[in-house]
This record gives structure tokens, sequence and C-alpha cells, in this order.
């Protein structure tokens, strides 16, 4: 990697009028173009233009200061520089093998106290503060002033109260989208990230942010036809409670938003901007501008797929004993994993006495060293579940006492929250979960935010409206439309954990919900598909064990499915519509794809992937009778040479395809 430094007259766009100073950034293929203007004042401005168009007019940046009784808010510029990288960057458990971090960058230093960072990318831009002194933020002012009234497709925070604002902040970043008009949108109510922009010509404009350590997260609202950021104040009191008494409350804020004790950096702010759908599906920039890997060996880091109980209410039959959170339990799914390749089996809530947020308390109809040893003569691992506090209250001698008595990692969940506290939290549990060579699962949690690049054994998060939701949702409830909206949004900050698998899959009309024998809504051949079409690098099968016994080629089908890949491909898709992704493992491709309610056809060209080889193509598509009976489905094998396959899509619809 060879790092070219210039100064700014030479390789920028550099005027001063008055005390106003103009920089210009454009991205390596010229097509993505920012203009920033500074003065002596508290804010600068950047506007987009791409590809010639103008796609975001002035907006304004700036971070309020504190340093002891001083205030300053100045974003006078006092030097800039530039420089480019291409490089490539590994990316082990994701989508890819690796990825072309290619960029031009400005730095601006602000006085002696700062500097403000701004990237271009050919497919997006992004900016963020560094600070070198200890100091108090008070605010960030963040602005997205885009130079049309487009329509924006953003999930609101579930919690509102009129009379209760910051309620709003505490979150577990599971709400489906809204699409309007950005200037019909609540100016009450916060989005978090990431939020996608219908722009110009087709123009896909996803907002996010990336290295969110210590530094509490952006949410955005509607403001005079602009989307202006805004962040949760730093905790002033806090009190045990929220669910089974596994939280930390807020019950008062500062009236500041961070706290910077050394020299520091503050999240990228990210605007991916891409030409389509499929291309967004496809961006990198939330990975690539995480913190790099700070782990020398990831030998021990095993993605694979789990067993689940929670989401099918530990319900198996046939047996001699009364399923539940109990060892015989237990013994059966671990049997199960074992008979079909699965690696790992998750005691999810229960395994710990209840209400007493301490995970040394095991209830006594457990046994965990015993199953641990019950697991490891049957190559399959134990992944425990912890509440939020439970786990931060004890962090080290949780880990270190589950890591020695061989247990392979956490799902930590209910954290609720993404203020500062929260934020310093995850990078907390990640580096000490990294330390005893844990895996871990962030539920109840915020977006990705380019963590699990910088500790790898992070391998997933939730922020999603994933298939628990069918547990209790009404049946007007539309999982099926959201599955054709989240790989091109939340998917675009990083891999999620959706729980999909689920065997009795609901036609449309026919769902309800149910919690002890909960059901997918469209067809088998969706459920079969979302395994390549969502990222998701630790992956549960989340039905029962008995209802994959009733057929179990087509688990032993299911269990085989990689997590993690070579390459990735989203060969076609709209956002809220379909999408069809390709994903390679060594020497095969693996194809889904899914619709939205909506029956349809789409042609798949396999020359795209393999050439004109002669191959052979193992099919499941939709049975003829699936737009009735969600589970009918076909599968075949055939042989060709470069040749497209027309597929059709039931009603909430899918297909799958393996490509040797």
């Amino acid at each position: 990697m060879k790092r070219l430094l210039a100064l700014l007259f030479v390789a920028l766009a550099f005027q001063v009028v008055a005390k106003e100073k103009s920089f210009m950034l454009k991205s390596p293929n010229g097509k993505l173009v920012i203009h920033i203007v500074s003065t002596d004042q508290e804010e600068l401005t950047y506007d987009l233009v791409y590809d010639g168009v103008t796609v975001m007019l002035p907006s304004h940046v700036g971070l309020n200061r504190v340093y002891g009784k001083s205030v300053t808010g100045s974003m006078a510029v006092t030097k800039a520089t530039t420089s480019t990288i291409d490089e490539l960057v590994p990316s082990p458990f994701t989508r890819q093998a690796s990825m072309r971090n290619h960029y031009n960058e400005l730095t601006l230093k602000v006085k002696d106290d700062m500097c403000v960072v701004f990237r271009a990318y050919d497919n997006g831009v992004a900016y963020r503060f560094k600070i070198f002194k200890p100091c108090t933020i008070r605010y960030e002012k963040v602005e997205y002033n885009f130079a049309g009234d487009y329509n924006a497709t953003v999930p609101y925070v579930s919690r509102f109260d009129e009379n209760n604002y910051d309620i709003q902040f505490g979150s577990s970043f599971e709400s489906q989208y809204t699409t309007k008009a950005i200037s019909q949108l609540n100016e009450m109510r916060l989005c978090f990230l990431p939020v996608l922009v219908h722009g110009p010509n087709g123009l896909k404009l996803c907002l996010t942010e990336s290295t969110l350590t210590d530094y509490p997260g952006l949410y955005v609202k509607g403001h005079k036809g602009r989307l202006e950021g805004e962040h949760a104040r730093y905790p002033k009191t806090m009190e045990q409670g929220g669910h089974n008494n596994l939280q930390m409350i807020v019950k008062e804020r500062e009236d500041y938003i961070a706290k910077v004790h050394k020299e520091s950096v503050m999240p990228w702010r990210i605007m991916m901007v891409d030409r389509s759908s499929a291309e967004l599906a496809m961006n990198n920039l939330s990975y690539l501008l995480g913190e790099p890997n700070k782990l020398h060996d990831i030998s021990w880091i095993k993605p694979g797929k789990v067993a689940w109980e929670w989401w099918n209410n530990w319900n198996i039959e046939g047996v001699d004993f009364k399923a539940g959170i109990n060892n015989d339990t237990y013994k059966y799914y671990i049997d199960f994993a074992s008979k079909y390749g699965i690696e790992y089996v998750i005691l999810d809530e229960g395994w710990a006495v209840n209400k007493k947020a301490d995970l040394f308390q095991v209830v006594p109809e457990i046994d965990l060293p015993m199953l641990v040893k019950y697991g490891k003569e049957r190559n399959v691992g134990l992944i425990l579940w912890a509440g939020y506090w439970a786990f931060d209250r004890d962090m080290e001698r949780v880990c270190q006492h589950y890591s020695e008595m061989g247990i392979k990692g956490f799902k930590i969940d209910f954290m609720d929250r993404d203020d500062q506290v929260m934020t310093d939290f995850f990078k907390r549990a990640a580096s000490m979960c990294a330390k005893y060579h844990l895996l871990v699962d962030f539920h109840g949690a915020f977006k990705p935010a380019g963590l699990n690049r910088t500790y790898p054994n992070v391998l997933n998060f939730e922020g999603v409206a994933g298939l628990e939701n069918l547990k209790w949702a009404p049946r007007d409830y539309n999982q099926v439309q959201y599955d054709t909206e989240i790989p091109f949004i939340r998917q675009a900050a990083g891999p999620m954990d959706y729980t999909q698998g689920a065997m009795v899959n609901a036609a449309k009309g026919s769902y309800y919900p149910s919690w002890s024998e909960p059901m997918s809504q469209g067809t088998r051949c969706h459920q079969l598909a979302l395994y390549v079409v969502l990222e998701s690098p630790i992956n549960m099968l989340c039905d029962s064990p008995t209802n994959y016994e009733k057929e179990p080629d087509y688990t032993r089908f299911v269990a085989k499915i990689p997590t993690t890949w070579d390459e990735t491909k989203v060969l076609s898709g709209e956002v809220g519509d379909y999408i069809v992704t390709a994903r390679r493992k060594g020497g095969v491709w693996y194809v889904g794809g899914i619709t939205n309610w909506n029956e349809r056809s789409v042609e798949v060209d396999l020359s795209e992937l393999v050439g004109s080889a002669r191959h052979s193509v193992e099919i499941f598509s939709d049975g003829v009778n699936a737009n009735r009976k969600g589970s009918d489905y076909r599968r075949e094998t055939m042989t060709t040479q470069g040749s497209s396959i027309k597929i059709k899509m039931a009603p909430g619809g899918g297909f799958f395809l393996v490509i040797k």
C-alpha cells in the first residue's frame, strides 16, 4: 500500500473569499464530488454531486466542545491535506474473502483541538471528527439537505410518547419500514439507522455510520424537508429493571452527549451512493470504515449453524420426558445437531435463575458441565444466552468461568440502547470475549457499525424485526414485504440475526400468531432462500427438531448451507419487490431469490456465475400449490451449459439453486 500525500493547493481547488475557504474532493472515478465550505463560524457545509447531478445541497456539520469552562464550536480550517488509498482488506466471516478499499481522503484541521476527515469512494462518502484533547461533547450537528423532496424509507423508533421525547432512546431497533416524502415524515419521531433515500434517476442513498464505539448512535428525523441528526444524551442516573431485571434503565440524562477522555475518533457518518438497488445490496462501506482487526489469531473463531430452542418453545414430541429447560431436552437438541452436522446448540433464556441477573445461578434442572461434555463428545458446541446487565456486572469472571468450562460463546440480549455508555459496553464485551476465545451474537442491539471488523469474534447482530416477531405479530403484519426491504437497507450495515428456518409456512391469508407452534409467512422456498439472501455467519435453524426430523433430506440440505462466503453477487432486485443473490463457497455457487406477495418470474443467467462450462444445478422452487399451502415445494436436478434458468415464484415465494 502506498500513501500519497500532497498539499491541498496542489491537489485540490482552494479559494479564499473573505474568511470563507472552499475545498473539493472527488471519488477515484471522478463521478462523485464533494464541495466543502468553512468559515470561522460553528459549522462548515458540504454538498454532493453525482455524475453531474446535484444530490445534496449545502448541509451543515459541527461539533460543540467544552474544555473546562470554555465552549467552542468553531470550524475554522487552519490546514488541509489529502491522500489516496487503494488496498485489499481481509474480511473473514463475511460476504466475501476480501474487500477493495479505494478512496480519496481530505483532512481539514480545525484550530488545535480537532480535525474533520472526508472520504470519497466510488459508491459513497463519509466524514468523521478526530478530537486531540479531552473534552465534553454537548451536541453534534448532522444534517442531510437533499436537493429534492425525495422519498425516504425509514424505521421509526417503536416507542413514542408525545409527553416524553426521551423514551425514544430506549429501543430494541426492531421496526418495519415506512416510505414517505422527506417533508411528510413525522418531525417528532426519531428514525434509527440505516435509512434509505430514493434519489434522482433511480439513485439509492443509504445513511448509516461506522466505528461506533464510545459515542452515542445517530438517529435522524424529518425537519423542514431535511433530515437532521440527533443523539441520546449521556446517562446521568440508571436503575436496574426492564425485562426480567436484566437491563439498566436510564432515569435521567445529562445535558451533553459524550465525554472524550483522550485523543479519540468519532463515528463515520456514511452516505452510500449507488445507481441501483442491486448495487446498494453489495455496498461494503460500513465494514471498510470499521477499525482494523485487533485480533492476531482468529483461527479459533468458527462460524456455523445453531439448533435453537426458544422460537419453537422447546416444543418436541415423541419422547418419554417432559420437554422444557432441562438436561433431557438439551441432550435431545445436541443429538439432533450432531446427527445433521450442526455446529452449535444455544441455551436461550431460562438456563440461569430468572430475575436474579446472575449468570452463576444455574437452574437445578440444568447441569452445564455435563451438557458441555455431552456436546463435545458429539462435536456440538454450546452457546449461552445472557441478559445484558447479568453479563456486564461481572464480565471477566463470567467469560473466564464459562470459557474454561468449554462454552463457545454468548448471545447477549436486551441492551436496547445506544448512548455512549452502551456503545462502550459493546466494545468491552467484544474485547473480553475475544480474550477468552468466545463468540458473540449481539441480540437486542443496534445495527452493526464496524465492530465485526475490529473484533471478528462478533459474528452477528440483531437490530432487525426478524422471524421471532411472528410468534406474536397480528394477522395483518407483513413480514414478507419486510424481507424484501432488509437486504437493501438494514443489511447494508452488516450481518443480521434474523433466525430463519421455519418448517410451518403460511401462504397469504393463512398466517396467525402462535407462541408455542409458530409459523413463517410465505413459502418454504422463501425461508430456504433467506439462508443465502441474508448474511448471518452464525445462523439459526429456528424450528423444532421434531419438525425437521419429518423431512430429513431437506434438513440435511439446510444444515450444509455455508454461513460465510468467498464471493457474493446480487444479480437483480428492487427494494420492497424482490432480490436474487448469489454467493460462492469454494467451487460451488448458491443462489437464493425471494419475492414480496406478488407472484413473479425471474431469469437467472448461470453464465454470469460459471461461464460456459457444463455444470449441474440443484433447484428448489415453489410447488404448484404453494400459493395455498406454503410448504409445497419442488426439488429437481438438471445439467446445463452456460444457459439461463427461468423460475416462477409464488406470492411470498422464493427459490434456491446449488450450482456445481
